[in-house]
């Protein structure tokens, strides 16, 4: 092959793929969420994907006729002996002049053994059960994968959602997103609601708290949602309510917007805010552009 052929290969090669993001980092830092939020904006996602093998998924999407643009993939311990080869492999990328970011996700090692332990997962480089250990041999690992990182997201504090959300924010072409929203309830008496993009206060509907054989129960069971609606204002709060969402999710997304956070508040979080929230979650869910997500931040493992 001539020089001038390769320059010509080297043309069609930085034109056919526009993104190519590979996900990497901690065990239990958030890796399953972020590959989540590439895979709601339409690109073509892999997980654990072996590092020796990304260049040949890279080829692939090189090739004439391929109509892949977008491309994220998950790299990481879980690939054995292979991971050691990730960094070899994100050079050869970058030498290849192959459009690629990296994103790395990190956590501190007491928030990452909490979520081993609340999950009762076995991390995969731990011995009998030494999640600690694990832990270290992971982060030393990772030392020279994390220097090619292009964005690096300690998850640390990060719920989810709010993960998503800054994945969406600092990583996502606009053009290609999808609205993610999310749909929270929760109760005054426990605080106010976690930076919403917007809040409604629903305390002026009929409260299941006062009734004995209600109080037990949540939003989430059909009793309390026909006594929240018996004399007919959530009915007519819907009415309200439902053409305002409908309207205000396109400006958001018009504008660039990636996640919107719409609380719902009642007095304990258990009833009203969670019926709403059920009902606001079944009634946008399957909508395109939209990306519904619900929480109930005061019910716990109530019914």
């Amino acid at each position: 092959m001539t020089t001038s052929d390769h320059s010509l290969q080297a043309e069609s090669d930085a034109s056919a793929l526009e993104d190519f993001v590979v996900i990497t980092g901690f065990s239990g830092a958030g890796k399953s969420t972020a590959m989540a939020v590439f895979e709601d904006a339409g690109y073509f996602c892999v997980d654990n994907l072996p590092p020796e093998m990304i260049g040949g998924l890279v080829d692939l999407f090189m090739h004439d006729g391929s109509k892949v643009a977008r491309v994220a993939v998950v790299s990481d311990v879980r690939g054995g002996d292979y991971f050691e080869k990730l960094s070899a492999v994100l050079d050869g990328l970058r030498d290849r002049d192959v459009s690629h970011r990296v994103l790395f996700l990190d956590a501190g090692e007491q928030t990452l053994a909490t979520r081993y332990k609340e999950t009762r997962r076995r991390h995969p480089l731990a011995q009998e059960s030494n999640i600690a250990a694990g832990i270290a041999a992971e982060r030393e690992l990772l030392a020279p994968v994390k220097t090619h990182a292009d964005f690096v997201i300690d998850t640390s504090n990060l719920k989810a959602a709010h993960l998503r959300r800054r994945i969406a924010d600092e990583l996502l072409p606009r053009a290609t997103q999808n609205l993610v929203v999310t749909f929270q309830s929760f109760g005054f008496k426990n605080g106010p609601a976690r930076d919403p993009d917007l809040c409604f206060d629903v305390r002026f509907l009929p409260n299941p708290h006062y009734v004995p054989d209600l109080q037990p129960l949540t939003g989430k069971d059909p009793r309390i949602v026909e006594y929240v609606s018996r004399d007919g204002t959530l009915d007519e709060f819907y009415s309200y309510l439902l053409p305002l969402l409908e309207f205000l999710m396109p400006q958001y997304q018009s504008e660039g917007k990636a996640h919107l956070t719409i609380a719902i508040g009642c007095t304990g979080g258990r009833h009203r805010s969670v019926a709403i929230v059920e009902h606001l979650n079944a009634y946008f869910a399957g909508r395109d552009g939209l990306v519904i997500e619900a929480e109930h931040r005061d019910v716990g493992g109530a019914r």
